[in-house]
């Protein structure tokens, strides 16, 4: 049973993953809601129906995956009050836990996000009731964030919630950084694209475009933030990326790093890194570094930029933001996750159909956008005046 089409979708057609994988998934957690643990087993009711596998063994007494490489979904029930991580060694294992929280939320994103951050979940299902509607607010890391109301029948509401967690389940990470130290003594101090990305990050502080990045010391213990470095490949949590083609060779480019502060980028292989090549057999990144620093990781976005260099020599910069344009805009239309190959090909696919790839501005739903120039300043002088800072949610 096909867990997902990649014909569906045109971005998807070339994709080097089959689209006839069955799933196999389990359930994990303990919760004292029912509704937390009735939602779980009619959501595995109906990804069962779909032809996929239940493994209610691959998870051992202490709620941790037995079987890494096996299981690519884990529904976790938790509570509020004590958001249990589900451990597991491997990347593709993908937890979605769930969660009842108090009815009239003021602020949805407030109050679940450190759940999603305690927890170390993929995406989180926070599910309460608003003027008396039942809804089921999904949320990602990237602060992805997009919700199912229950309208309708029991069937027809499950049955969006499946369509809203599969894809996503199904994706693939391309978050591994291969980090050689080759990078020639000549650019250990960057060259012209990589100083106007510093620079760049400064205007977005000064936009109020760069949220400051999320200590997420401050919502996991010390075994856990180990085990989402791990997993994630992150330091931090921060918002937004850009980078340039490389003068010195265009079939490069410079990146922003991964939870950096973007307003205070400034060494070469630390803050902004030079990405050389996609390793697909590996799903891997690979970067050129200076031997005498310790690098970070390159931004997640970077099989996303990687792409659209590939195809569209013309396109000489990429400025990726959380926020929002005031024209009409085309959008991604499903929340895969950032760093994964599906949200890349959905993107570069928006890219490849835009009057001028080289100029394009495209929406990532319930996210941000992503915008195409010849050169960061001038994809600065065109979003003056133009950028909303909420993103619409739907």
């Amino acid at each position: 049973m096909k867990i997902m089409s990649n014909n569906a979708n045109p971005a998807l057609r070339n994709s080097p993953f089959a689209d006839d994988e069955v799933m196999t998934f389990t359930t994990a957690g303990t919760t004292s809601s029912a509704f937390v643990a009735e939602f779980t087993a009619r959501l595995r009711d109906v990804i069962v129906a779909k032809g996929n596998i239940f493994r209610p063994d691959a998870v051992n007494q202490e709620g941790d995956v037995e079987e890494d490489g096996v299981l690519r979904l884990v529904l976790n029930m938790c509570d509020v009050d004590a958001p249990r991580p589900v451990k597991r060694r491997g990347q593709g294992t993908f937890v979605a836990s769930i969660f009842e929280g108090p009815g009239n939320e003021p602020n949805i994103m407030h109050a679940a996000y450190p759940l999603l951050v305690r927890s170390i979940s993929n995406m989180i299902i926070y599910n309460t009731v608003v003027n008396g509607v039942r809804e089921s607010h999904f949320i990602t890391p990237e602060q992805g964030h997009y919700v199912v109301q229950y309208i309708g029948t029991d069937a027809e509401y499950y049955e969006r919630v499946y369509q809203r967690v599969t894809p996503l389940a199904c994706s693939h990470l391309v978050i591994n950084n291969d980090f050689v130290p080759n990078l020639p003594e000549a650019l250990w101090a960057g060259e012209e694209p990589m100083w106007q990305i510093c620079d760049a990050g400064v205007k977005l502080d000064q936009m109020g475009l760069l949220p400051s990045p999320t200590r997420i010391e401050d919502f996991l213990t010390e075994n856990d933030l180990r085990m989402v470095r791990r997993l994630y490949n992150i330091g931090g949590l921060s918002y937004g990326n850009l980078s340039a083609r490389a003068h010195h060779n265009p079939e490069y480019f410079w990146m922003s790093a991964s939870g950096v502060d973007k307003s205070k980028l400034k060494t070469v292989g630390r803050d902004v890194l030079l990405v050389t090549e996609y390793v697909p057999d590996q799903l891997m990144i690979r970067l050129s570094v200076p031997p005498s620093v310790e690098p970070r990781r390159v931004s997640v976005d970077a099989i996303e930029h990687w792409m659209i260099y590939r195809e569209h020599p013309s396109v000489g910069a990429i400025v990726h933001v959380h926020a929002w344009w005031a024209d009409p805009i085309q959008s991604t239309q499903v929340n895969y996750p950032c760093g994964t190959y599906e949200i890349a090909a959905e993107v570069a696919e928006l890219v490849r159909q835009a009057p001028d790839p080289s100029r394009a501005v495209i929406g990532l739903k319930n996210h941000g956008l992503t915008i195409t120039g010849h050169s960061i300043a001038e994809i600065f002088a065109r979003i003056e005046g133009k950028i909303v800072p909420q993103v619409p949610m739907n």
